[in-house]
C-alpha cells in the first residue's frame, strides 16, 4: 500500500540573497538573514560596486532576490542593473521618490517585482495607520495644531527622514487645509523616533514610534524579500501587510 502524503506543510526553501550596501542597515540584515531562511550569497559594498560594476550576470547567478540599503545617488542605477538581470528587489534606501515613475517603468519593462518603503519596520507601518486615524479624529478641533518631530543618529544624511515625509503624506488628507510643521533632530546614536502631535493651549496629545534597534527594519525587509520573490510589479510595503491581514 502506498504511503499517504504527509499532511504537514513543508517549510519554504532557503532563498539566495544579494545585499547591496553593508552599512548599519545592511549589516543588520546580514546578521539575521540565515536564521530567517536566506542564504546570503553576495554582499556588494561601496568599493565593490562603484558605478554598479559589481552587478553582473556572473555575480547574480542563482540569486533569488536582492535587498538595497545604499544611497539615493546610486539606488536607481542599482535597480536598473539588477532588474536587467531579472532579479526582484527590496529597496529600503530613501531619498529617490522623485524618480518613482522612472523606477516603475524599469520594473514593468523588466518583469521583476520590487517592494519599496521609507521604513520597513512593521511597527512603523502600523503607526502610520494609528496616525491617520488620529488625524481624522482631531480634524474637527481647530484648537489642536498638528506637528511632526523626528530624531535620528548623527550619521543620517537626509532630513526630514523618509519616514517623516511619508507620515506627513499619510495624515495630510485627514487634515485638509492644515499646516503640519515638521522638524528634525540629528544627534548621538538614536535608531529613529517619529512623533505626530496635536498641541493646544490646554494639553498635548502625541502618537509616537521609537525604534530600539535596527532589527525591526531588517526583519521587515526580509519579510518583504520572501514575499516578492517570483512576483511582478511595483509594491509599497504597506500593501503587503494589508494583504496579509
Amino acid at each position: 500500500m502506498p504511503t499517504p502524503p504527509s499532511s504537514q506543510t513543508q517549510p519554504p526553501r532557503n532563498l539566495n540573497l544579494a545585499l547591496l550596501g553593508h552599512g548599519k542597515m545592511g549589516s543588520a540584515v546580514a546578521r539575521i538573514a540565515p536564521a530567517r531562511g536566506f542564504d546570503l550569497r553576495l554582499i556588494l559594498e561601496i568599493d565593490s560596486n562603484r558605478g554598479g560594476e559589481g552587478i553582473t550576470e556572473e555575480n547574480f547567478r542563482g540569486i533569488d532576490v536582492a535587498i538595497d540599503f545604499t544611497q539615493p545617488d546610486v539606488v536607481v542605477e542599482n535597480i536598473r542593473r539588477v532588474a536587467g538581470l531579472g532579479v526582484s528587489l527590496v529597496v529600503g534606501t530613501t531619498g529617490w521618490n522623485d524618480r518613482m515613475a522612472e523606477v516603475e517603468k524599469i520594473v514593468t519593462e523588466s518583469g521583476i517585482g520590487l517592494v519599496h518603503a521609507a521604513n520597513f519596520s512593521i511597527g512603523v507601518q502600523l503607526f502610520y495607520r494609528l496616525a491617520r486615524e488620529a488625524a481624522r479624529i482631531f480634524a474637527p478641533y481647530a484648537m489642536y495644531e498638528p506637528y511632526i518631530v523626528e530624531a535620528h543618529h548623527k550619521f543620517k544624511k537626509d532630513a526630514p527622514s523618509g519616514t517623516a515625509l511619508e507620515l506627513k503624506r499619510r495624515v495630510e488628507p485627514g487634515l485638509p487645509g492644515r499646516e503640519i510643521p515638521t522638524s528634525s533632530v540629528r544627534g548621538g546614536y538614536i535608531p529613529g523616533t517619529h512623533e505626530l502631535g496635536f498641541d493646544s493651549e490646554a494639553d498635548t496629545v502625541t502618537v509616537r514610534h521609537s525604534a530600539r534597534s535596527r532589527q525591526g527594519f531588517a526583519e521587515g525587509a526580509l519579510y518583504a524579500a520572501r514575499w516578492v520573490a517570483g512576483k511582478k510589479g511595483l509594491f509599497a510595503f504597506d500593501q503587503i501587510l494589508e494583504e496579509q491581514q
